[in-house]
């Protein structure tokens, strides 16, 4: 029946493949339910304000609404998109939410406007152009998509891991571990599981990423009792040495009663109360641009990492995909949590041998048992979850011999998308410079007519998009 339903055997996987995919996949994002609270958690509104309405922040109201949502709309896109693929609440957009958005207004309108966002790119799903915008990009600028995101993810888990850090001052951006030196014992953690991961991999040990992830877990734990290490931050003091977004140890309890106060709260139109309605278009735009072309990314990278991607770049059931999306941007909305979308993260389920909506089932089913077992998923740390990202960044990588380099149009494009990925810390950014440039470069070719009159909109949407500073500066 499971076989049946979601095509296992069609697509040369297992139920055991799918089951293990999908909590590999959990692990490389359930940080989400902790993170999430801390973005938006402990920001003040405009009337000074915490979400949820209160004069001090209630962190596990958020997390217990993340996890929920999660878990419901991830086992949504398995059941409906029969795609490996998880959703959760979108980083970079949470963090929009709370200091560009919530902070002109109260939060409930806040969360107004994503539900706004996620209404409207349902009806473009729906009306077909979404799906449509998704087929004029041509086929390599796909394959640079994926690429990207492949450096995208492997620069994400490099600096969750605290491998690679900001300087904070100087010249250089970043650096390798602390100020040039690789410091503590959780980057040592680190590399125990990315060369483990390395070596199951190449005797072709089915697991491979699950299993590295178990074990660098019990490592972190057994460092962490026997040196007391501590957090990288503790809320007053950094200490470098110290452990990322988790301390691993054994939690306490297992079980913790979650409660679901925040779902509901949002006010669709109250934020034309409290701004422009030109104002409001504009930051519905932003999220709705941004939520829009990181989901088209995103698919485009799991249906090539997995094998589901025909010649044109194009995946299985791509609507049935994309309503799922969409209709999550509502839903966070609706939860008071923040526009919810597709996580690159599934990535590492796929590379794992997930290649079905099963996986995604299993993914959805774990966040559900989170709103119950938050301690004892507190107890992953960073640096045992992070080596399969990079893992799997290599794996994209490997796409990047189909991009025709001679061909300016499509080479220059690719390798600008492929950069600014990472570069930029957004899929989004990626996607726009390598759409913009291709069809600059193809009206300088005079190849007009081997533009998409689609991909030409999308590209003058993308010019707004990159100078929304300077059009609400004008605005005042």
């Amino acid at each position: 029946m499971l076989d049946s339903f979601f095509k296992i055997s069609e697509r040369g996987s297992t139920v055991g493949r799918e089951i293990r995919g999908g909590v590999v996949t959990f692990f490389t994002m359930a940080y989400i339910v902790a993170l999430n609270p801390l973005i938006i958690g402990l920001a003040k509104d405009g009337d000074g304000k915490f979400l949820g309405g209160g004069d001090a922040p209630n962190l596990a109201l958020i997390a217990a609404a993340t996890a929920l949502v999660a878990g419901v709309l991830t086992i949504l896109m398995g059941v409906v998109g029969n795609f490996p693929l998880a959703l959760a609440t979108g980083l970079g957009l949470n963090t929009f939410v709370a200091v560009g958005i919530a902070s002109k207004m109260t939060w409930a309108d806040a969360m107004g406007l994503v539900v706004l966002e996620g209404l409207i790119i349902t009806v473009l799903v729906l009306t077909g152009f979404r799906t449509a915008v998704f087929h004029a990009v041509p086929a390599q600028l796909k394959i640079a998509i994926s690429v990207g995101i492949g450096l995208f993810i492997a620069l994400i888990g490099l600096v969750d891991a605290g491998f690679v850090r900001r300087t904070g001052s100087g010249p250089v951006p970043v650096a390798l571990g602390d100020n040039g030196t690789l410091v503590g014992w959780p980057i040592i953690v680190f590399a125990f599981g990315l060369f483990l991961m390395i070596g199951l991999m190449v005797k072709k040990v089915k697991g491979a990423l699950l299993i590295g992830i178990a074990v660098a877990t019990i490592a972190a734990i057994a460092i962490e009792s026997a040196f007391k290490i501590g957090p990288n931050f503790d809320g007053k003091n950094v200490n470098p040495k110290g452990w990322g977004l988790n301390v691993p140890k054994l939690p306490t309890d297992i079980v913790a009663t979650p409660h679901f106060g925040l779902l509901g709260h949002f006010s669709l139109f109250g934020s034309f109360s409290r701004i422009s309605i030109v104002a409001g278009v504009l930051l519905v735009f932003t999220l709705l641009l941004s939520d829009f072309f990181d989901t088209v990314g995103t698919v485009t990278a799991i249906g090539h990492e997995a094998g589901l991607a025909d010649k044109d770049g194009n995946v299985p059931n791509l609507e049935r995909i994309l309503i799922v999306d969409s209709l999550a941007a509502a839903a966070g909305g609706a939860a008071g949590i923040s526009s919810n979308t597709s996580y690159i993260e599934s990535a590492s389920g796929v590379g794992e041998g997930a290649r079905t909506g099963l996986a995604s089932v299993v993914t959805g089913v774990l966040f559900l048992l989170t709103t119950f077992l938050a301690p004892l998923v507190a107890v992953i740390p960073y640096e045992a979850a992070t080596p399969a990202l990079v893992i799997v960044g290599f794996l994209m990588m490997t796409q990047i011999k189909s991009i025709d380099w001679n061909d300016y149009g499509i080479a220059i494009p690719a390798f600008l998308t492929i950069i600014l990925m990472p570069f930029t810390y957004s899929i989004s950014v990626g996607i726009g410079a390598g759409f913009v440039s291709h069809v600059v470069i193809r009206m300088v070719q005079g190849r007009r007519k081997d533009i998409h009159p689609l991909l030409l909109l999308v590209s003058g949407l993308f010019m707004v998009y990159f100078l929304a500073s300077p059009i609400n500066a004008w605005i005042g």
